[in-house]
């Protein structure tokens, strides 16, 4: 090759320079400055890609806390087998009412929601007649302690003599789906003594 251009005169060794620099050119419009905007496109997703990373070790780095709520969770309130939650609804509703000195006038047959992962839902309506202070008391404790119960529609209205209050109480309990298997034990071996 040095050869031939060495045999070239100096205007047709400036026209072969020129056509290679005009060829080179020609070149790089067509195959390389076309994709001087996949190093942006490559930054970008390599940014996207870093921010994903840290999106996802965040929420790797949650996971053990998040298991610690999820047990702590299903070991909150009562372990009943599922075959008991009706009748232990049932009976913490009575147990309170007598304590507290509410009258029971009418209860409504239970039904069974499950659309929950850990719960699931007994729902009863009750009427009941008392003073405000027993009502407020009758509420209070079944909001209370480990039952899970609480009220999901009350409504109230005197009853004839104007003395005491009638109350239409939707109650719902939440007990364990799959309780625990120790608990579960523990509660059934706790009742049999």
């Amino acid at each position: 090759m040095k050869k031939y251009f060495a045999q070239l005169r100096p205007m047709e060794r400036r026209l072969v320079v020129g056509v290679a620099v005009i060829l080179v050119i020609v070149l790089n419009w067509w195959f390389i400055w076309p994709h001087f905007s996949d190093w942006n496109d490559l930054r970008r997703r390599n940014d996207e890609a870093q921010q994903k990373l840290k999106l996802y070790q965040t929420a790797v780095a949650q996971i053990p806390p998040l298991q610690a709520n999820v047990k702590k969770f299903e070991s909150a309130g009562e372990a009943v087998p599922l075959e008991d939650q009706s009748i232990n609804f049932t009976r913490t509703i009575g147990a309170q009412a007598t304590q507290c000195g509410v009258q029971l006038q009418n209860t409504s047959r239970q039904f069974t929601r499950t659309n929950d992962v850990f719960f699931v839902e007994q729902v009863q309506n009750i009427s009941v007649l008392a003073t405000e202070e027993q009502l407020v008391d009758f509420l209070y404790k079944l909001g209370t302690g480990a039952s899970m119960i609480r009220v999901r529609d009350l409504e109230l209205q005197p009853d004839q003599p104007r003395q005491r209050l009638v109350a239409n109480i939707k109650l719902v309990a939440s007990y364990q789906k799959n309780p625990p298997a120790a608990s579960a034990a523990k509660t059934s071996t706790a009742k049999a003594k």
